[in-house]
């Protein structure tokens, strides 16, 4: 029997270089973003503990809401890179637009409820009599900016799709430049407190937003598009996003457990947790700049009837995957002596971090292969898929990681548990890849 010929090399070279193009922008994009917060901390801070706690609990409620929404992106990246595909722009960027639409329309919805209810959520989230005043000031400033933060999503989206991931990285770039200007001139020089500090960042917001328009409008004209707010794209695109906004609560609900948990067993474990969850998200920052760039090319693959191609892209993917978690890995191996002392003096919390940090450095090849994976499938707009298999990946993981502390072990059992889940995850990521059912061709799944 004669032996299939290997894939060319320069054919792997080719994807090499896209997944290269998209990947690395994408990633100084996604690392921007959590930079707003730090710079709002770093300039509310000076103001005072009360002022900085008020922040902080308004900023988890704010990221928590905009991050439910995240599907907005990645449904749009699926949907216009098939039309891309396709050879379509101007159905890509149509749909494009009736993402934006759906992002203005849920963003007006967010508003409307925040605003009224401001108060409570800061109370319901714990916060001190001293501390209340300021995040209810920075909620409901900053709420007026989540319409602005959504259309980027959604526009994020249309040019990942359209195999564009530089202009996000300059438009991320910019908005962080405008954010920490704006909030020291509002913040000290006009002497607004934490509500210049609010403002500074809405019109950052709406800045973003604008030159995102500004670039998608500019496309419909060039390709003759129409803008006009459509309800039957609209609901489509609602329609798209339902099991990707199932599986980010499911993985919210993941990560709210683990916390919850770290909590229950003693202020070393959940110094030490809050720690290792940092480096967690960093990580996961540099693998999910990888799985944007598999969305965008599967899913112009699938678009343009290539079935071999999408295949063969995603087999290349996984391999970037496995030797991405290999190095970085390494890299919190090598980095632990001078990782944990940048957090904390505290020997306690460093001995207690320890041996969850190798767990965590062990776990990454697997990680890289979910995240891989989990872009793949979000490119081949799988999503009922992927919010089945996070659903079950949330029933098995929460009664392990809720009799942690009746079983011990501490924060490394809760760590095994966390690998455990990204097992799962791995799992039923890799059977449905194998299946091949998610290669559906053409421009619509």
């Amino acid at each position: 029997m004669t032996q299939a010929p290997a894939r060319p090399r320069t054919a792997r070279r080719r994807h090499d270089r896209e997944i290269i193009t998209l990947a690395v922008p994408a990633f100084g994009a996604l690392v921007a973003e959590p930079l707003f917060v730090m710079a709002d901390s770093a300039i509310v801070g000076h103001l005072g503990t009360a002022q900085l706690a008020g922040l902080g609990i308004a900023s988890a409620l704010l990221t928590t809401a905009v991050s439910i929404f995240v599907f907005l992106a990645y449904a749009t990246t699926a949907a216009v890179a098939r039309r891309v595909g396709a050879g379509d722009l101007a159905s890509a960027i149509r749909q494009g637009m009736d993402g934006i639409w759906l992002a203005l329309l849920l963003g007006a919805a967010v508003i409307a409820v925040v605003l009224p209810t401001a108060p409570l959520l800061v109370e319901l989230f714990g916060a001190s009599d001293t501390a209340a005043p300021y995040a209810t000031t920075y909620l409901r400033i900053s709420s007026l900016g989540i319409p602005a933060m959504l259309v980027v999503l959604a526009a994020t989206g249309v040019l990942r799709g359209l195999q564009n991931t530089r202009t996000p990285l300059y438009v991320a770039i910019g908005g962080f430049v405008a954010n920490g200007a704006l909030n020291v001139g509002l913040v000290y020089g006009a002497g607004l407190g934490i509500a210049g500090s609010a403002w500074g960042t809405v019109i950052a917001q709406c800045a973003m937003a604008a030159v995102y328009l500004v670039v998608v409008v500019r496309g419909a004209h060039q390709h003759g598009a129409s803008l006009r707010p459509d309800a039957a794209g609209i609901k489509a695109s609602a329609q798209a996003g339902v099991p990707l906004l199932v599986r980010t609560l499911s993985l919210r609900a993941i990560l709210m457990i683990t916390t919850a948990v770290a909590a229950r067993l003693g202020d070393a474990d959940i110094a030490a947790h809050q720690i290792i969850l940092s480096l967690w998200s960093l990580l996961a920052f540099a693998l999910d700049a990888l799985a944007i760039a598999g969305q965008a090319i599967i899913g112009r693959y699938l678009g343009a009837g290539d079935a071999q191609g999408a295949r063969n892209v995603c087999r290349r993917m996984v391999e970037w995957g496995v030797a991405a978690g290999l190095v970085l890995g390494l890299l919190v191996v090598l980095s632990r002596p001078v990782f944990l002392p940048l957090f904390t003096a505290d020997s306690t919390v460093r001995d207690t971090a320890l041996p969850a940090l190798v767990i965590v450095a062990l776990s990454q090849p697997i990680c890289g292969v979910v995240f891989i994976l989990d872009g793949v499938l979000m490119g081949a707009s799988d999503g009922p898929y992927l919010a089945w298999a996070m659903v079950f990946t949330l029933a098995v993981f929460t009664p392990v990681a809720l009799l942690v502390p009746t079983f011990g072990g501490g924060l490394t059992a809760l760590w095994a548990a966390m690998t455990l889940m990204m097992t799962m995850r791995l799992l039923t990521l890799w059977w449905r890849a194998r299946s091949g059912r998610w290669v559906v061709t053409g421009a619509t799944r």
